[in-house]
């Protein structure tokens, strides 16, 4: 198994690309009395887990500092890895896509592993009002997932729906100790992406001729042979399909995506 040549397609490094996009256009408006807009926040986005940010959250207490202007913000970070075997198929089933450098071959993988990547999402406010504008934002998306469309193995160049699924929020006030203490409430949101790891992509070549023989009796040697079948693609010049040989280009110029018919030519051998 661990004999082929290293791959890699950045599964990992593509799912964490795709959640956090999911979240980086989101807006907190504030206004004034009259109902008029003031302000237009754009809330920052990036993978943290929630005790680093709570550090710098609380690195300026004071609220006199640089720091103290981060609210409101939102981290995200992966909690876990796991097989969801519910999702598998069978691992001989496979992807083919054609060999861009190579038009005589085939690239080929086998079928996938599902596995659930575990992602909470922190929404980080000074206030209850800017929590409501954050998250009323996302919720109404995923009903309860929410399935972008991925290129994970761009070489085959196809496509895989990926469901993110909502689970249940939960919110925290860490607003404690004196009056001068900076209150801070924390909204974790935890979601489940159902992804899938691939394995190495093989290339392999494309049958382009079969011979059937069809014997009589109990030989398997020529003796027995009635007739034999021999089966090609056809293409004429001006990419039409033909099963006319003296009219096709040569197989080894005909690729799979040809639009091509198929010549048999059938042969009915002597007897010995």
């Amino acid at each position: 198994m661990l004999n082929e040549d290293p791959f890699y397609f950045s599964i990992l490094r593509k799912s964490v690309s795709l959640f956090g996009t999911l979240f980086n256009n989101i807006y907190v408006t504030r206004t004034n009395a009259d109902g008029v807009v003031v302000d237009d926040i754009l809330v920052p986005i990036m993978y943290a887990n929630k005790d680093k940010m709570l550090s710098r959250v609380d690195a300026e207490p004071t609220l006199t500092e640089r720091p103290a202007a981060i609210l409101p913000m939102m981290s995200f970070e992966i909690l876990g890895l796991h097989y969801d075997g519910a999702r598998k198929l069978a691992t001989m089933n496979k992807t083919v896509g054609l060999d861009l450098e190579n038009k005589n071959k085939l690239k080929l993988q086998y079928g996938p592993v599902p596995y659930d990547i575990q992602f909470a999402l922190y929404i980080y406010v000074k206030n209850a009002e800017d929590a409501a504008k954050i998250v009323e934002q996302i919720v109404p998306y995923f009903t309860p997932d929410w399935t972008p469309s991925v290129y994970l193995v761009p070489e085959l160049g196809h496509v895989v729906d990926i469901p993110i699924i909502l689970d249940a929020p939960a919110v925290e006030d860490s607003y404690t100790g004196d009056f001068n203490t900076r209150r801070a409430l924390i909204w974790t949101l935890n979601f489940t992406m159902k992804t899938y790891f691939f394995g190495p992509v093989k290339n392999k070549p494309i049958i382009k001729f079969a011979n059937t023989n069809f014997l009589v009796g109990n030989t398997t040697d020529n003796s027995g042979v009635l007739v034999n079948v021999n089966t090609q693609p056809g293409l004429d010049a001006d990419g039409y399909p033909t099963s006319n040989a003296s009219l096709s280009i040569g197989a080894n110029n005909i690729i799979a995506t040809d639009n091509f018919g198929f010549i048999e030519t059938i042969t009915i051998p002597r007897f010995r």
